[in-house]
């Protein structure tokens, strides 16, 4: 048995602790000759894993105290072997497919929750802030058509360039002009232009709503009993929903003037002979199938921008990394839903 006399407090820890570690192992600790014991002192008896006997009632509580208060032991982890290389690259592959599957599951569930309090908000109009919807789309729409119709212009440029050599060889420039009307109108005019919007205003309302997240500015929302996502996230999506069929439809226009200007200065093909091919074999509904997928793409690039800034933590290096993920999901997942598009198109001869 080990006898501690005198105080055991934080003054004489050093000397209680040469005590305790002298004696023998699983000997107890006797407090009867103890005249004072602080915290500190009950913290190395709990510490010392010896048994403590003799002690009066207001020692014996502090001690409890003290015993309950610490923190238990973390349990060892077993690490799971791996039997053979092709096991251990195939679990190197999962886990970043299985953290996507988990961002995305987590957008979706996002989703879900915006869906509802839209309804909630065409229940009651009151509740939208037209002013924030025409902020946000000057923002993210109005301030985007000099960088999209620059893009439509160079792509369709491209376009005529590259099918203008290959048609050449068969005697069939004319044909480029559906090549670049079909192209345009059905799939690149509103996809380049959604991947450009998720790179611009996904990543913005990222930083924004992000931002606002680190100066506990949506908490105090919800103190003063206001929902973050009636003031930040709707006026966002709306603005996107109303901007971005404007966004693709400058985009086909201006790719279709640069597919024109390009044929006619490489092909000969004039301004006219161009028009009248473009109506004689082109029809409006190649410009409906790619206006339609972007309402579609326009709620996937508001809800994984802002859903990945409601989910920055309070330093910089969780914005940062927010940011990144909101462009990478996004552009995935326009890319993934416009593959489905075409699918669909496809089976129903559309």
């Amino acid at each position: 048995m080990i006898v501690v006399q005198g105080p055991v407090t934080l003054a004489t820890l050093q000397q209680i602790s040469q005590t305790l570690d002298a004696g023998a192992e699983g000997a107890s600790v006797d407090l009867s000759a103890v005249t004072v014991l602080d915290t500190a002192g009950a913290w190395r008896l709990v510490t010392s894993g010896r048994p403590v006997v003799q002690a009066s009632a207001a020692q014996q509580l502090l001690i409890d105290t003290v015993s309950a208060a610490l923190p238990a032991p973390a349990a060892k982890r077993r690490a799971r072997p791996v039997h053979h290389a092709a096991g251990g690259g195939l679990a190197r592959l999962g886990e970043p497919v299985a953290g996507v599957v988990a961002k995305v599951a987590g957008s979706l569930g996002f989703l879900g929750f915006v869906v509802a309090r839209l309804g909630a908000t065409a229940l009651h109009p009151a509740r939208l802030r037209l002013t924030a919807v025409v902020h946000h789309m000057q923002e993210a729409g109005l301030n985007a058509v000099p960088i999209v119709a620059l893009m439509g212009f160079l792509i369709g440029i491209v376009l005529a360039f590259q099918g203008a050599t290959q048609l050449r060889q068969f005697g069939a420039e004319v044909f480029v002009v559906d090549l670049i009307a079909i192209s345009i109108l059905r799939e690149l005019g509103v996809l380049l232009t959604a991947i450009i919007v998720a790179g611009r205003s996904a990543s913005a309302f990222t930083a924004a709503i992000g931002s606002m997240k680190m100066r506990e500015e949506i908490d105090a929302m919800r103190v003063l009993g206001l929902e973050p996502v009636d003031l930040l996230v709707l006026p966002r999506l709306l603005a996107l929903v109303i901007w971005l069929p404007i966004l693709a439809f400058v985009a086909n226009m201006a790719g279709l003037f640069g597919g024109g200007l390009m044929a006619w200065t490489q092909l000969g093909i004039s301004p006219g002979l161009f028009r009248t091919q473009l109506l004689a074999n082109t029809g409006v509904d190649q410009l409906l199938v790619g206006l339609s997928k972007a309402p579609v793409f326009a709620v996937i690039i508001a809800v994984v921008g802002c859903h990945q800034g409601m989910l920055v933590k309070g330093d910089a290096e969780s914005l940062g990394r927010r940011t990144s993920s909101s462009v990478v999901i996004a552009i995935f997942l326009v890319i993934a839903v416009d593959a489905l598009f075409s699918v669909f198109f496809a089976v129903w001869g559309v």
